[in-house]
């Protein structure tokens, strides 16, 4: 059976297989053809707390064959602000400062994978920027204040404890919050309404992802291909290349 890589984050990784924008986890699948199955495992709207909640109900028994990775791509939601719109999404930024001996939400989600799967490669994924002129334009509940329910300066703050959490528990991590803007005019480059990714920014979360598997170890170059290939078969004798 080929290995399997799980997406786990919230509405960037639910809409990952979108062929029509060139969706990061369709890039995968496309990428690994018969080496990897990619499984998305992504929740429109979910915070880290409620991530945590699922992990026992959308994976499978840690009996079964582990993936060979797992994306954790969680933080968007968790950094809305507690006084707009989005304040039932909010996750406050304390609990991710809080040092180890405090766990929290997205240590947990870590912990509960390492458990589950000690040999599986975690990536986790930092929130992508924020461009609060375009959640003005694309609000999803009524907006009374008028104010994006998200700024760019408060996903950075959850970006950055992603990050500091990635090294001090040692997997690897993707800086998506300072990798989009390095480049010039990334608000509309790579994003399509404030905060999800156009065929631009789906390219970014690919080319990233892809980067961290390498480092793992894990490439087109080190996974095998599941059966032969066709100029692998014998065509006098084609049934002699399944005998293994």
């Amino acid at each position: 059976m080929r290995p399997k890589i799980y997406l786990f984050g919230d509405s960037i990784t639910e809409e990952s297989f979108s062929f029509a924008d060139g969706g990061w986890g369709a890039s995968l699948v496309h990428h690994f053809s018969r080496t990897v199955d990619v499984v998305v495992r992504g929740y429109s709207g979910y915070n880290t707390r409620w991530a945590l909640r699922a992990l026992d109900k959308v994976f499978p028994p840690p009996e079964k064959e582990a993936p060979v990775a797992v994306t954790v791509f969680f933080g968007a939601n968790d950094a809305c602000l507690p006084d707009r719109s989005g304040a039932f999404q909010h996750v406050p930024i304390d609990e991710y400062k809080n040092n180890l001996s405090s766990i929290v939400s997205f240590l947990k989600i870590f912990v509960g994978f390492q458990k589950r799967w000690p040999g599986t490669n975690i990536i986790l994924i930092t929130p992508p920027p924020i461009d609060e002129d375009g959640r003005l334009l694309h609000p999803y509940v009524e907006n009374a204040s008028g104010l994006p329910e998200r700024t760019n300066e408060a996903a950075g703050a959850y970006a950055k404890a992603c990050v500091a959490i990635a090294r001090q528990c040692g997997i690897l991590v993707v800086d998506l919050w300072t990798k989009m803007q390095e480049v010039p005019g990334w608000q509309k480059a790579y994003l399509s309404d404030g905060l999800h990714l156009t065929q631009g920014g789906n390219r970014i979360v690919f080319e990233e992802v892809i980067a961290k598997l390498r480092e793992a170890g894990l490439s087109l170059e080190t996974l095998p291909v599941d059966l032969p290939r066709f100029d692998q078969i014998d065509y006098n004798d084609p049934v002699n290349a399944f005998e293994y």
